[in-house]
């Protein structure tokens, strides 16, 4: 079985261009997860790796697939030199090792939530994961590998992602959009939810 990390990182520079800065995080029991930026004009992206190197698995299923299941690495676009957005790293990295370690499968519409600002001063401490294939196209394997989906992660306050919870996520993001909200905005307010 080829190993999926270089196909990914090709993916995400053929995509992004070069990374300009890389961290690396190992949490006990799991497999490395780097964090890679890039930036873009006045956009700082943060892309995962390594999250799909492993396969995810239902919390219910009894053992681990280790060829079938979703693989994923996330994605975070925002606005560069606004708020100390590079501390973000190692909140992302536990969110790309969650699956590991929480036996959880990240997919669009789920809310992850790290319980403390996503860097120093940051109104959020959770994100909201978007449908992939905007900003970085699936990587398809060879069969029987599930493709590796890039899925952008929307920063949510604390009122959003509790809106969220009673509403659903097409209802906040429709919200986002009417309100003409920019996502990227590293210390937005949150969106009238009234």
């Amino acid at each position: 079985m080829a190993d999926v990390l270089p196909l990914v990182e090709a993916r995400l520079r053929s995509a992004l261009g070069e990374p300009d800065a890389r961290a690396a995080v190992t949490f006990l029991g799991t497999d490395r997860i780097e964090v890679l930026r890039f930036q873009d004009g006045g956009i700082a992206r943060y892309a995962t790796l390594g999250m799909s190197a492993q396969p995810m698995t239902e919390p219910t299923a009894t053992l681990a697939d280790p060829v079938k299941g979703p693989r994923a690495e996330l994605v975070l676009s925002v606005r560069a030199g606004l708020a100390e957005t590079d501390k973000v790293l190692r909140p992302l990295a536990v969110l790309a090792a969650s699956p590991q370690v929480e036996g959880v499968v990240v997919a669009p519409g789920a809310s992850l939530d790290v319980g403390e600002p996503l860097w120093p001063g940051a109104p959020f401490t959770s994100v909201l994961v978007a449908e992939p294939g905007g900003l970085v196209e699936d990587l398809e394997l060879d069969e029987p590998l599930d493709p590796v989906r890039f899925l952008p992660l929307l920063p949510m306050t604390p009122n959003e992602a509790a809106w969220k919870r009673v509403h659903g996520a097409q209802a906040l993001q429709e919200r986002w959009l009417n309100q003409g909200t920019d996502l990227r905005d590293p210390s937005r307010k949150s969106v009238p939810l009234e």
